[in-house]
């Protein structure tokens, strides 16, 4: 029988038997039995209340920019922000002189930027880094936030690939096919010799 622990996969099933809980409805985390979890208490205005007013910019300018990227959910657990499609591909946790980042990307990406990179798994590393103005939310920091929102589940298109999709110019042949036919010139038919012989006896007589 698998226990806690141990190699072998658990199912559900088996994993409430040996560890009861509950799976927060929220945030999705799995919450054992008598652990404190202030998921559903804790709150994005609550997380960003003390922000100074740069860190306020600069947070306002990294929610947007997430947002334009396509649907997900975003919300607050514990001390961070959690931003997610089918899992969470980056969060911020805010602190007194910093905006505090990690962003899951599927390589280890080297920078000035980036403090630290640890393996979050054996296809994502977890990138460390701090914002503490508006104008740090560029490129690259919105390229790597853009690849990790992709990468988070890349079953679905972004909205931007929609947009670029939708207003792609169409194909040569496209064109080809949907220009109208140009009109044609229908010349008169030549007379025939039979009909200007017998014009010209007719004059004659």
């Amino acid at each position: 029988m698998p226990y806690a622990g141990s190699d072998t996969p658990l199912s559900r099933g088996s994993y409430t038997a040996v560890m009861p809980g509950y799976e927060c409805y929220h945030c999705k985390q799995w919450v054992g039995a008598g652990e404190a979890h202030d998921c559903a208490t804790t709150t994005e205005a609550a997380l960003t209340r003390d922000l100074s007013d740069d860190l306020r910019d600069a947070w306002e300018r990294l929610r947007e920019t997430a947002v334009e990227f396509g649907a997900q959910r975003i919300y607050a657990s514990h001390h961070s922000i959690m931003f997610a499609r089918k899992v969470c591909y980056f969060f911020v946790r805010p602190k007194v002189r910093y905006l505090e980042l990690c962003i899951f990307l599927p390589r280890a990406v080297k920078s000035p930027r980036i403090r630290k990179v640890y393996e979050s798994s054996t296809v994502k590393r977890a990138h460390m880094l701090r914002v503490v103005h508006r104008d740090e939310v560029e490129a690259p920091l919105t390229d790597w936030l853009r690849e990790a929102y992709d990468f988070a589940d890349p079953q679905r298109p972004s909205a931007a690939a929609s947009r670029m999709t939708s207003t792609s110019p169409a194909s040569p042949s496209a064109k080809r096919r949907s220009k109208p036919a140009a009109a044609r010139t229908v010349k008169p038919a030549p007379r025939s010799r039979n009909r200007r012989s017998k014009a010209a006896g007719n004059a004659k007589a």
